[in-house]
């Protein structure tokens, strides 16, 4: 029996076959690739067609809050003339300027607040300042920063202990500052839709007339008596004298801001 001879394969077919493997690997990469190229473009079409998330209403109150109680130096009030509140700060800020006090005076605020005054039949919004007659101003306690501040042109002295005046509580220091702040929360709530804004709850009729003694329940002067001075119905709003540091000091509230006692 005759053995079949084997033939050897042609090394030109051999290198054809390889080439034929190596190609069919380079169409696979290839259709790889445009896979994880389509991939990544679907995903971010879907990102794309996805809203960017809205950023929720700066709380100017936390804010306000943590910054006042992260800040070097203590609170003092320097007593002025009245009417003469922001002459002081201007005054006070260019000395604290000109002598170089920036290391131990840091802050000079006029507390203020905005109410609603109707004239001539339209209600617009009014600054007016919370303590009229006093100047808050945060500062380390020094010889230095003492004659910076008790020599400012029209400052009559520190509350307190001229020499050695006592700082305010923190949350005294709250109190006087968040009205400012809440107005501007308040002006940003305006821009929202009518139904998301809260309104105020207006008081049709106040039994209050000139010489009642109230109690102030809500704003800086929460817990104070008051007395009544002079009755705006219109505006719904009371001027009255109002014990602060040591002395009767004329304010106006509303009539949600005080009840009788």
């Amino acid at each position: 029996m005759e053995d079949t001879p084997v033939e050897a394969e042609d090394p030109a077919d051999e290198a054809l076959v390889a080439d034929g493997d190596e190609d069919t690997d380079d169409v696979a990469e290839t259709a790889l690739e445009a896979d994880a190229a389509g991939t990544d473009d679907d995903v971010a079409e879907d990102a794309a067609d996805e809203p960017a998330e809205e950023e929720g209403p700066v709380d100017l109150l936390a804010e306000f809050k943590e910054r006042l109680y992260s800040q070097f130096g203590d609170w003092y009030v320097v007593h002025t003339y009245s009417g003469m509140e922001k002459r002081v700060k201007s005054n006070l800020e260019n000395r604290v300027t000109s002598l170089n006090a920036e290391d131990y005076i840091f802050e000079v605020v006029v507390p203020t607040e905005e109410v609603a005054e109707i004239k001539n039949g339209q209600r617009k919004l009014v600054k007016r300042t919370v303590l009229p007659g006093y100047v808050l101003v945060r500062m380390d306690l020094t010889d230095e920063s003492w004659g910076v501040v008790r020599h400012t042109p029209s400052v009559t002295g520190f509350v307190g202990n001229s020499h050695q005046p006592v700082p305010l509580s923190l949350a005294e220091v709250e109190s006087m500052l968040a009205p400012a702040v809440e107005a501007e929360v308040a002006q940003t709530a305006t821009d929202a839709p009518e139904s998301q804004q809260a309104k105020a709850p207006k008081v049709e009729f106040a039994d209050f007339v000139a010489g009642d003694s109230v109690m102030v329940v809500d704003g800086p002067f929460a817990t104070l008596h008051a007395t009544i001075t002079e009755i705006n119905v219109d505006a719904q709003r009371v001027k009255a004298l109002v014990e602060i540091f040591g002395r009767e000091t004329p304010v106006e509230l509303s009539f949600t801001q005080i009840q009788k006692v």
